[in-house]
């Protein structure tokens, strides 16, 4: 199994000037399937920056209503769904998220979620996908429908507290974790109203006593603030060891010890089918047929073979 970060910024400020990517993360061959968390503002670019590929995936979560959370999320959908011709994935959140609740969302059109098995949910609720069980954690954050995820595949267990402070309630919702992802957006006891300072997730730390603790979803004084140092505080502090995630960061997770998950940065991939790539139209000639029939694009095929016969 693999957790891939394609953004590790958080917060409208870090969103909005890109010091840090937004694209969510990715937890890719858990069961043999691929899901991607909160595909905020860049997912898809950061997607193909770091060589992955968007169709490659059976899900889609969406935490909460705010834009750096799911503003990718449709067109990673259409991604899913071979441009929503063919039935497939989940798409999963929290009510304001699909449905949504007062002046919050809906951030999904009923559109987007008609072709893939839709999971709506709220804090508390348990339900089954694919072959994981999945657990609606609470959060205490501006969007009062907000959602974390607890993702069980046989025995091992992956929380993500998603946007919000420090409750004492969280830690018995995130229980039995081993790997904790916690949204951290600010430095020492600096925390503002509906999110996790370090000093609040040293407290989460140590109650659910996870095996690996990662801290996301920076804002920009924490990164200014030398994350991977808070990260070292946190361990010697708490014994767990704690990583600060940072964008095109890949963990290769070994589920018996966790804690000794190879890290891997990966590199700025220049594909040679997306626009990064400088000689892209020599490609398309060359490639353009074998990579419309690899992922069934008829239109292009059929396209490049009328050139050819006219």
């Amino acid at each position: 199994m693999k957790i891939i970060f394609l953004g590790t910024g958080g917060g409208r400020f870090s969103a909005i000037n890109q010091r840090r990517m937004t694209g969510g993360f990715r937890i890719d061959n858990l069961g043999g399937k691929n899901y991607h968390i909160d595909p905020g503002p860049g997912a898809l670019v950061r997607t193909y920056q770091f060589g992955l590929d968007p169709r490659n995936i059976d899900g889609v979560f969406v935490s909460h209503a705010h834009t750096d959370h799911y503003n990718d999320a449709e067109i990673m959908i259409e991604a899913m769904t071979r441009g929503m011709t063919q039935e497939m994935g989940y798409v999963i959140g929290g009510k304001s998220v699909l449905s949504g609740f007062e002046s919050w969302g809906p951030c999904i059109s009923r559109y987007h979620q008609s072709n893939s098995k839709v999971l709506e949910l709220e804090a508390g609720d348990v339900r089954y996908f694919d072959n994981c069980l999945i657990r609606a954690t609470p959060t205490n954050h501006g969007d009062p429908k907000g959602i974390g995820f607890q993702i069980e595949y046989k025995d091992f267990k992956i929380s993500y507290t998603a946007d919000t402070s420090y409750f004492p309630e969280l830690s018995k919702a995130h229980q039995g974790a081993d790997i904790l992802i916690a949204s951290v957006l600010r430095p020492g006891r600096k925390s503002i109203k509906g999110h996790m300072s370090t000093s609040g997730f040293i407290k989460l730390v140590n109650e659910i006593k996870p095996k690996l603790a990662i801290m996301t979803h920076l804002g920009l004084k924490m990164i200014t603030n030398k994350p991977i140092a808070e990260a070292k505080r946190i361990t010697k502090l708490t014994g767990i060891k704690t990583l600060a995630a940072f964008d095109g960061m890949s963990l290769d997770i070994n589920y018996n010890n966790p804690a000794r998950a190879r890290i891997v940065s990966l590199k700025d991939v220049d594909a040679p089918y997306h626009g990064s790539n400088s000689k892209i139209s020599s490609y398309e000639r060359k490639n353009i047929d074998k990579l419309a029939m690899k992922n069934n694009e008829s239109d292009e095929f059929d396209l490049i073979q009328r050139r050819r016969f006219q």
